[in-house]
């Protein structure tokens, strides 16, 4: 395997923030290379377990899979057997320094905080990239991604599959038609976590077993730092902790904030807030409540928009009552609503848009006597329908085309996206509201806030 590198000096917060701060600029995109309808790409796979596994298995329905990348050898070995002419590695620096001239394009379904140092190094090879959801693991790597994809002319396509769907879609042009009126609140819940995390685990496990000979330790802490191998961490449990995962905001909001973010055009906030569990060092709160505070655009109104995770005393926490109650569903025995174990809610001047699912592919306006008999508009937007699989679809004939924009997900997008949710962590770690700058990436109010919009890198594995 490839050894970390000893002459890549680990770069401050500050100069992590300065080159982070230039904003979205305008660009022509010229492909490269121009691939013939009918030729083949060469597709590699980087993280080939769990769901990164159904990733390159669909990439490689629609090319050649030529190299294949897990920490795990049981993962790698496993997808082997479907890609048998695949070249096999445990590190991607080592799969993208000894094979980057054949990889045409790379699926990116590794744990969180490696997605941004595997994906801008295969696009500053010229390599198309799918990264799975949430695109990043901090703010600042969310700002690179997407100014890396435009500067290395190339397509991208973030992991989100309920883009795909056309009841998305759908509802993204229904909301911009105006049929709710000026929309000013948008309310998004979740069933996560569903992995361990605060309040039953706040510390790092004390004992330090030995690591499997399967695992290849370093590849997986990646820019992390260094700590000993625990069975708590690998391969699914990483989640809930900061060094490695999102936690429920960044697992579930790229999924179930998407379709209000796209319907909104969000944009970035210029406030944000939370309200949390008590906050340790090493995994993410029981519960929070976080607030992003988004500004007019154009003729659109500013957006108070609220997420909601966990359980707060054995309890979901989920919007207030007095906005539930409208909702249609069963009824508690206290005489609540029980609402969908994730969903969102856009409230509008003439009514509301209720999507009970994690995509917001199924939806109901609401009062439903207020919007019978209404027309739809005619379709703007191009239809998938196909989840998963079409988006990587939709990615391959973007990069045919050389049209990033036919990829939905693509990282203007995506980045975007990403970049505006992420601040939900950052809030709960900063434990009080804050102003913010996006074109700077800094608080003016409280300066604190940077130490969490960047980290620092571990030598060998900087971005």
């Amino acid at each position: 395997m490839t050894p970390i590198s000893k002459s890549n000096p680990r770069a401050t917060r500050r100069q992590f923030l300065k080159a982070g701060a230039a904003s979205a600029f305008a660009f022509q995109f010229f492909p490269s290379r121009v691939f013939g309808a009918n030729e083949r790409l060469a597709f590699a796979g980087i993280g080939v377990g769990g769901k990164g596994g159904g990733d390159i298995s669909q990439a490689g329905k629609l090319g050649d899979v030529v190299a294949l990348c897990d920490v795990d050898a049981n993962h790698l070995n496993a997808k082997a057997k479907e890609f048998p002419k695949a070249k096999l590695f445990q590190d991607f620096r080592e799969m993208l320094d000894t094979m980057g001239k054949e990889i045409n394009a790379a699926t990116v379904s590794t744990p969180d905080h490696t997605h941004a140092p595997a994906a801008i190094r295969a696009m500053r090879m010229g390599i198309h990239v799918y990264v799975q959801k949430p695109l990043t693991h901090t703010v600042w790597e969310a700002r690179q991604m997407r100014l890396e994809a435009r500067k290395n002319k190339v397509c991208t396509q973030m992991g989100n599959q309920g883009t795909a769907e056309n009841g998305l879609r759908e509802a993204v042009e229904l909301v911009r038609s105006g049929v709710l009126g000026a929309v000013r609140e948008a309310h998004v819940w979740t069933n996560r976590p569903v992995w361990p995390q605060a309040p039953d685990i706040i510390t790092r496990p004390k004992e330090s077993p030995a690591i499997p000979g399967h695992v290849n330790w370093d590849a997986f802490l990646g820019p992390a730092p260094l700590r000993p191998y625990h069975p708590a961490y690998h391969p699914f449990k990483w989640r809930g902790w900061w060094d490695f995962g999102t936690g429920a905001l960044g697992d579930m909001a790229c999924h179930t904030a998407n379709m209000a973010y796209m319907a909104l055009k969000l944009g970035q906030p210029t406030h944000v807030s939370a309200t949390s569990g008590p906050i340790n060092s090493e995994t993410f709160p029981a519960w929070a409540h976080a607030t992003l505070k988004f500004p007019s655009r154009g003729d659109l109104p500013p957006v108070d928009f609220h997420w909601y995770e966990g359980k707060k005393n054995g309890k979901k926490v989920l919007p207030n009552e007095e906005l539930t109650s409208q909702l249609p569903g069963k009824r508690t025995a206290d005489g609540n609503v029980e609402l969908s174990s994730s969903g969102s809610i856009l409230v509008g001047e003439k009514g509301i848009l209720y999507s009970p699912n994690d995509y917001g592919a199924a939806y109901v306006l609401l009062p439903e006597k207020d919007f019978k008999g209404i027309t739809k508009p005619a379709p703007s937007l191009p239809r998938n329908g196909r989840g998963d699989g079409g988006m990587k679809e939709e990615w391959v004939a973007a990069i045919k085309a050389g049209k990033p924009e036919m990829a939905m997900a693509n990282f203007d997008y995506a980045g975007n996206l990403t970049e505006a949710i992420l601040l939900g962590n950052v809030a709960m770690r900063a434990g009080r509201p804050f102003k913010w700058d996006a074109e700077k990436l800094e608080s003016p109010d409280v300066p604190a806030v940077s130490q969490w919009v960047t980290k620092e890198y571990r030598k060998g594995w900087a971005i």
